[in-house]
């Protein structure tokens, strides 16, 4: 009965002097005063009944809940609600993966040299010269390599049902 007494006397101007803490939102206000209204009640014991008014220890509670929950609030990142969230186009990562395991497949239908020059010249992106020397072949030979293997894998992409 003690916290009932305690929240009559004490709930109005404890929750007009949180309001202002909270900057005007009642709903937080109110969560404040009963997270107050706990903390008196489980530390009943220890109250100075000779005391005028509690109002002075209420109040230093409240505005630690209210520090404490600001600082809470500032450590998190700001939540956004779920609305824009659901208009967000999702790339579809399904058509990705196709054309992924297709041209895999016809890298894999080229011959080794054919693969090897495309993996120097378009893969690791070297020069014709940087590719002719990691390779240890001329550069002519680099240069008419890369060509007729562009133009075969032209064609196994065709066969695989890809087009330009």
């Amino acid at each position: 009965m003690v916290v009932a007494e305690l929240y009559r006397a004490y709930h109005r101007p404890l929750l007009s002097f949180v309001v202002r803490l909270t900057r005007g939102d009642v709903q937080w206000a109110e969560d404040v005063v009963q997270e107050t209204m706990v903390r008196a009640w489980r530390s009943a014991d220890r109250f100075d009944a000779d005391a005028s008014s509690l109002m002075p220890w209420l109040a230093t509670v409240a505005r630690h809940i209210v520090i404490d929950d600001q600082r809470r609030k500032d450590a998190r990142p700001h939540e956004a609600g779920e609305g824009p969230l659901e208009s967000v186009p999702m790339p579809d990562q399904m058509e990705d993966l196709l054309r992924q395991v297709v041209v895999s497949d016809a890298l894999d239908s080229l011959s080794p040299a054919h693969r090897e020059i495309l993996n120097e010249t378009v893969l690791r992106d070297r020069s014709v010269n940087d590719a002719a020397e990691a390779l240890g072949i001329p550069v002519g030979t680099v240069k008419s390599r890369a060509y007729y293997a562009l133009r075969a894998l032209r064609v196994a992409l065709e066969e695989r049902g890809v087009t330009a």
